[in-house]
């Protein structure tokens, strides 16, 4: 079954244009750099917050993911326009 990451997080006003141009690059240094990635959407809410929905193969690659941090241009960017973590859950897909 795939491993689902839900990120959600706020982004200021106007950090918001900095977090949508960083947006490729994350997902190009993801795709080059992150085993078991699958695929990523953004979704925007209400209140300046976004939620990232993240698909893994398997929840060891999610977890190594999570240990690499921000090692890649691209994923440092887009993690620098984050405000703040409002929350971090891992599920999986049915």
């Amino acid at each position: 079954m795939t491993t689902v990451e839900l990120t959600r997080f706020r982004v200021t006003p106007d950090r918001t244009a900095d977090l949508l141009a960083a947006r490729p690059a994350m997902l190009a240094d993801f795709r080059a750099d992150r085993a078991g990635f699958l695929d990523a959407r953004l979704v925007r809410l209400p209140g300046d917050e976004w939620l990232d929905i993240v698909y893994w193969e398997r929840p060891e690659d999610f977890a190594a993911s999570r240990a690499k941090g921000a090692n890649r241009p691209g994923i440092a960017a887009f993690f620098a326009a984050i405000a703040e973590l409002v929350s971090s859950e891992e599920g999986t897909a049915t």
